[in-house]
């Protein structure tokens, strides 16, 4: 294949645009997107147009669309990535890159514009609690969808590559999920709480029944710590089993809501005594690479897809979804501050060649160049620092 001059574009939806951080596929979107335009890619995101009160053409040389939905709590997302995807098909991009397994049926569309594309189709939404019914239904037929209407499938984990082939008989490509380490940070942030580094386990996550922080308390609860649990995260809703939670009274608890400011955040993983991932489904999970990134020992669900982050219990321990095993964990982890100490000063070598962010760049670039037809040339091989997002 040979180099081309010609300047290839990429359409990227079905997150809530850029810049916007709330969750992963956000994330994804600004790392992925940013470092593309430093090697010469156009490159245009769907952005949902009520989140943006201002709304630029371009940020950080990422070209920004503003698309409708239909505000609801269940057709938002559907009908912003349905109206994204009749844009992109009428434009002259390339390739159009669509995440979330939930936009599978609009590959028919983009199948029957003759556009190429690749959907990252995330973990097992048909599993979690939260779908159950209709819901569940519709993300497995989806799911399924998504296997024969796109031209390239996108898991970011050997399991759910497996899963895949199993369940769909469908070949996928694992680009994994990136993570920025941090070394440093500043303790203050966690003292003017009253405590002090390492007084404290965390979690770190929505408050929804399939990352299990109600099981991570009750356990905890029952175990001798004198350790604080601090739970970072919320859910953006009124919600019955996120109000359970924050009712518990206890002095060794801690609810922190939704912390947004991200040197704060790294304040709260860097310093804690061990990290708790309740986290049940999916692939290659944001919150468990930032746990490794900021240099945490980590105590984590016993799931194939943990087994396969922490490399088979090099980079932590594991627990099952029982409160007893959850109480004894905690004691075991009080019980060895050496062992602790010896998972926090070798988690970031668990961040391994494929969860870097410029690998997983390289990655995306050698697909979106595969579907074009082309290959680009780039512009300069020396690296070149990512621009810092607006607000």
């Amino acid at each position: 294949m040979a180099k081309s001059k010609k300047k290839l574009k990429v359409a990227i939806m079905g997150a809530k645009g850029y810049p916007y951080v709330y969750g992963g596929y956000d994330t994804m979107v600004r790392e992925l997107g940013e470092r593309l335009v430093h090697k010469g890619v156009h490159v245009r995101v769907y952005n949902h147009r009520a989140l943006f009160p201002q709304k630029p053409r371009y940020v950080n040389g990422i070209e920004c669309i503003y698309t409708p939905a239909i505000e609801s709590k269940y057709f938002t997302q559907l009908s912003h990535s349905f109206f994204s995807m009749i844009h992109a098909c009428l434009s002259d991009v390339d390739v159009i890159f669509v995440v979330n397994s939930a936009n599978g049926p609009f590959g028919m569309i983009s199948r029957f514009f003759r556009k190429p594309t690749l959907i990252n189709v995330d973990g097992l939404e048909w599993l979690r609690p939260k779908w159950r019914g209709f819901g569940s239904k519709y993300f497995f037929w989806a799911s399924r969808m998504a296997t024969k209407y796109y031209d390239r499938i996108i898991n970011d984990s050997f399991e759910m590559e497996r899963v895949y082939k199993e369940l769909f008989n469908a070949k996928s490509r694992v680009i994994a999920y990136g993570a920025n380490p941090l070394e440093i940070t500043d303790p203050s942030y966690i003292e003017k709480w009253g405590i002090s580094s390492q007084e404290y386990f965390l979690i770190v996550g929505r408050l929804i029944p399939d990352n299990n922080a109600d099981i991570i308390i009750r356990g905890f609860l029952q175990s001798d710590t004198k350790r604080k649990l601090v739970i970072v995260g919320d859910v953006p809703f009124m919600d019955d089993y996120a109000s359970l939670l924050k009712n518990i009274e206890d002095e060794r608890l801690l609810f922190l809501g939704y912390v947004t400011d991200s040197n704060e955040l790294a304040a709260w993983y860097s310093h804690c005594y061990a990290y708790f991932h309740g986290h049940e489904y999916g692939g290659t999970n944001p919150a468990m690479l930032k746990a490794l990134g900021y240099g945490c020992a980590i105590l984590a669900l016993d799931t194939p897809f943990n087994q396969e982050m922490l490399q088979e219990g090099k980079h932590g321990w594991y627990f099952n979804k029982d409160e007893k095993s959850i109480k004894d964990i905690v004691e075991a982890a009080e019980s060895s501050p050496k062992r602790m100490e010896y998972f926090r000063s070798i988690a970031r070598t668990g961040l391994v060649k494929r969860y870097n962010w410029d690998y997983v760049t390289e990655q995306y670039l050698e697909v979106f160049q595969d579907l074009a037809g082309f290959k680009i040339e780039i512009p300069s091989p020396e690296p070149v620092k990512v621009e810092k997002m607006i607000p």
